[in-house]
């Protein structure tokens, strides 16, 4: 492995609530996260997978309603897209990119 390969890449976000370590994986590139409670927006600039690791997020869906995903329930996230995440309590995730 190169060094670029063995750094692990930290992401703040929404004024530090949001967190994560970027790492590869037999996946391929991911991130492990937190996030404190609060509502974000985040943008995907690739296919994403979202798994929940503890907690529950809250995903809000194009007509205004929310799918409720909590620990080891995933959710799929388009190339190009935006999504709301409503998180009522700290919770943690892994996101799986590509």
């Amino acid at each position: 492995m190169s060094q670029t390969e063995n750094t692990i890449k930290h992401n703040s976000y929404f004024e530090g609530n949001v967190q994560s370590l970027g790492l590869s994986t037999e996946k391929g590139p991911a991130t492990v996260g937190v996030m404190k409670k609060g509502t974000y927006t985040f943008s995907a600039s690739s296919p994403e997978t979202m798994l929940v690791i503890s907690g529950t997020l809250k995903v809000r869906n194009a007509d205004g309603s929310y799918n409720t995903y909590k620990a080891q329930e995933q959710f799929e996230v388009a190339s190009g897209s935006s999504f709301d995440v409503l998180c009522d309590e700290d919770a943690a995730y892994i996101c799986y990119y590509g």
